[in-house]
């Protein structure tokens, strides 16, 4: 691995994230548009829009982080790219909005013919989208972006074959991910109509979506033979092998209705066609001009993959806690929190600061367990912060690609030990609230 590799693996990583995440995304919009009428078809656009009202505006983080990255690390290519392909890109851009758009304007909607056109708008732009950032992919995969400003076709450069291809796949990827979602969130919901609804969906659109693809191979075979020749008999073969058992793994769990399971096989197969894609692409980035010489000088690379990295210790817990929280439903609208019984109300507290537990047992005094975390804490972000300047000398004064791997290694240590050291103190006032809360043995309190 060189340092001038780095950048191009957190754009690849940002772009399965943003379409298996995002794609989901739009997949639920087309699913708005073929409810069809009546409360069913009621039903089905509602749920489909409460379970991606939570995280849609975080999903097009992903986006962001790609556009920002590629400009940064590969200016030249990121150049030429959005000059030939501005007309799909502005056309994405578009839907971008409009889809989100929907999701403010629909909660100030006041009757059901307002409501519907809402709804029909966000779901064209659902469409449009994905099958526009597809065909833009499909212009860079068949070669049809050269270097230099607007110097490809602004119209041929992203509808040809390959990218008409690609682009419809996106639609049908997007609707498939969508379904999977949406039978797991109804399944959660105890909603058996809508699980069973979105299980049919799902196994329609995975097997269109596999369809699409075996018949695409055609099509690249005369339009784009490289990618055809690298996807099936090059690098990039590993990769499709995976998204097929991936894909074929996904139908058999929605089959037999584990959906929870069936949500991270769909996203792997996914995954799996972007690193092939990438795979079969190497070492160019477009025609003529490689990774290594279209990245940027080695200060901005270091500076890229060190913001990368710093940014990454804020945005991943932030979203791994907005995912978490909407999967295991405590963001539902739907659903109201429970009070709590009146015998769970009182605090059962001794003097000194410790509770009595069931059966007479005293629970260890939290303030010595917050102390305890707090010196763990300090450890950790000692070797957190040692790892963080590992991480950035290996990247900045060294040369060698092992001495690069080391730097990228100790930043994601810095990430992962970060994280933890921040979690004790939050995780020592959750132990002492929860001891506060816990009642004796018989549901009564007890006060001394």
């Amino acid at each position: 691995m060189h340092l001038y590799e780095i950048p191009l693996i957190f754009v690849l990583i940002g772009l399965v994230l943003y379409t298996v995440l995002a794609g989901a995304d739009f997949g639920a919009g087309f699913w708005q548009l073929t409810a069809g009428s009546g409360e069913r078809g009621e039903r089905i656009r509602d749920h489909a829009h409460h379970s991606m009202a939570t995280v849609w505006e975080a999903n097009h983080v992903w986006l962001i982080f790609v556009l920002t990255v590629f400009w940064t690390a590969y200016p030249t290519a990121f150049g030429s790219i959005a000059s030939t392909l501005c007309v799909a890109l502005f056309i994405a851009g578009v839907g971008i909005i409009f889809r989100g758009a929907a999701y403010a304007l629909r909660a100030g909607t006041t009757s059901p013919r307002e409501v519907r056109t809402v709804d029909t708008v966000s779901a064209l732009s659902s469409i449009l989208t994905p099958f526009a950032l597809g065909a833009a992919i499909g212009g860079i995969a068949s070669r049809r972006v050269p270097v230099g400003n607007a110097t490809g076709n602004l119209i041929t450069s992203w509808l040809n074959p390959t990218s008409i291809l690609i682009g419809v796949l996106a639609v049908a990827t997007s609707a498939y991910l969508a379904a999977v979602y949406l039978a797991a969130d109804a399944a959660r919901l105890g909603q058996t109509d809508l699980e069973q609804r979105f299980r049919t969906r799902a196994l329609g659109a995975g097997l269109a979506a596999g369809a699409i693809a075996v018949g695409g191979v055609a099509v690249l075979h005369s339009d784009a033979h490289p990618l055809y020749h690298q996807l099936l008999d090059g690098d990039g073969l590993p990769a499709l092998i995976v998204s097929v058992l991936a894909g074929l793994g996904t139908l058999g769990l929605v089959w037999t209705r584990r959906f929870e399971y069936a949500r991270y096989t769909a996203a792997l197969a996914v995954a799996a066609i972007i690193a092939g894609w990438a795979l079969a692409q190497q070492p160019s980035l477009l025609p003529g001009l490689t990774v290594k010489q279209a990245a940027a000088p080695h200060d901005t690379l270091v500076a890229v993959i060190v913001a990368v990295v710093a940014g990454g210790a804020i945005l991943f817990p932030s979203l791994g806690l907005l995912f978490k929280l909407t999967l295991s439903g405590r963001l539902d609208h739907e659903e109201h929190e429970e009070e709590r019984p009146a015998s769970h109300a009182h605090e059962e507290e001794r003097p000194g600061g410790r509770a009595e537990q069931p059966g007479g047992r005293v629970q260890n005094d939290p303030v010595k367990a917050m102390l305890s975390a707090s010196t763990k804490s300090g450890l950790l972000a000692r070797l957190a912060g040692a790892c963080l300047f590992s991480g950035v000398g290996f990247l900045t004064f060294a040369e060698p690609g092992w001495a690069h791997l080391i730097g990228v290694v100790s930043l994601l240590g810095f990430i992962s030990i970060g994280f933890v050291a921040a979690a004790p103190g939050e995780m020592a006032e959750r132990d002492t609230a929860d001891v506060r809360q816990v009642p004796p043995r018989g549901g009564a309190a007890r006060h001394e």
